[in-house]
């Protein structure tokens, strides 16, 4: 009887000790995405490539043993309900670090979350301000509205195109484009003759646009996220207005010319290189990485692999990569990500450090133009 007790007793404690090394070896990851709501766009595919790697490094066999939990929750692009859930994975679910969220006034708020919860944030977002001053516990995958605004504004000066007008939307993204496309404009010789802006849920930026058409502007710059930038497309061209119409990076996915159907047209913008990865020569670094990103998100989920899905999966890899290097707690992965140089990820080769949480230059985008409905690298 005696020893029938004792074998229970090595039984009970062989079951706890197994749990408990069970659960330090999976890692949770917290992500923030838009997956329904106006940033959809951004927040389904977000979602989708995050789950996807996740499962592919779990059936790999895990990050030297440990396996992967992504614990995820919809913010529907509301800032208050980002800040909420951000506190409920820190708190709650115990996460070592969060991607996301989807849009730049999201992440601006969750940033004191992060900070004071002393977790890395990963965010998906282009705000220069994310980064800029430098957060402890911050970083960034997607490329920065500054090096945006920059690469229209060089095709700009070539072109010879120096007086522009601009229509910037009224939310975090918009805020910080329009801050960059004034402070820049100098720099390239550009006069900025028009200075218009339009609200998230508007419908119609025919009065804006009828007052650009007014002016002796050679370009149009607008910088928002879908679906606003679809109705100026289509405003402009119901307005006939013939002058070039450029785009930010914050629609650089086939869902834009689906909402500006005819429209698009003739749209420039800076884009991620992932949208034209099989048009990039063969000697491009990040050819092998993109070309296999995007076959592996259309076997999946039957759909093209873009722009803002790159985001999630660099930050997923980004982590991977910490724990491949022995980081295991929450300031070690911060430790190791700022210490990342020369990753070849979807969005560009990430090189950070502690005075640069965004990681990325100017090659990181390409100028794409809408042709035939499709994307098409600008020569």
């Amino acid at each position: 009887m005696k020893l029938k007790f004792i074998n229970l007793i090595f039984a009970a404690v062989t079951l706890l000790f197994s749990t408990n090394v069970f659960a330090a070896e999976t890692i949770k990851i917290g992500a923030l995405f838009a997956v329904t709501g106006p940033a959809a766009f951004l927040g389904e595919p977000e979602r989708n490539s995050a789950k996807m790697v996740v499962d592919e490094i779990n059936k790999a066999g895990g990050v030297k043993g440990h396996k992967l939990e992504l614990v995820v929750y919809d913010t529907t692009g509301d800032a208050t309900k980002a800040v909420q859930l951000a506190t409920k994975l820190i708190k709650d679910d115990k996460v070592i670090a969060i991607i996301g969220p989807s849009t730049t006034g999201e992440t601006m708020a969750v940033i004191p979350v992060a900070e004071k919860g002393q977790v890395p944030l990963i965010s998906c977002s282009a705000g220069s301000k994310i980064t800029d001053p430098v957060k402890k516990w911050v970083f960034k995958t997607a490329q920065n509205d500054s090096l945006a605004v920059g690469k229209i504004y060089e095709y700009l000066q070539k072109s010879k195109q120096t007086k522009v007008s601009i229509l910037t939307v009224s939310d975090g993204f918009g805020a910080s484009g329009r801050e960059q496309l004034k402070s820049q404009a100098a720099k390239y010789g550009i006069t900025i003759v028009s200075d218009e802006t339009y609200g998230p849920k508007d419908t119609d930026m025919t009065a804006q646009l009828t007052k650009i058409r007014g002016s002796n502007s050679q370009a149009v710059i607008c910088w928002g996220t879908n679906p606003g930038p679809a109705l100026v497309a289509k405003n402009a061209k119901q307005l006939g207005i013939k002058i070039p119409l450029f785009m930010s990076h914050g629609v650089s996915s086939k869902k834009f010319i689906e909402l500006a159907g005819d429209a698009s047209e003739g749209i420039k913008l800076p884009s991620g290189k992932v949208v034209v990865a099989d048009m990039l020569p063969a000697a491009e670094k990040q050819k092998k990485s993109l070309m296999a990103f995007v076959k592996d998100y259309s076997k999946h989920y039957k759909a093209e692999g873009d722009h803002f899905g790159g985001h999630a999966w660099d930050a997923v890899m980004l982590i991977r990569n910490a724990v491949e290097n022995g980081a295991l707690t929450a300031a070690a992965i911060r430790d190791q990500i700022e210490s990342t140089k020369s990753f070849a990820g979807i969005g560009g080769s990430f090189n950070y450090s502690q005075a640069d949480h965004a990681g990325l230059g100017k090659d990181a985008f390409v100028l794409v133009e809408v042709k035939n409905k499709d994307w098409s690298i600008v020569k």
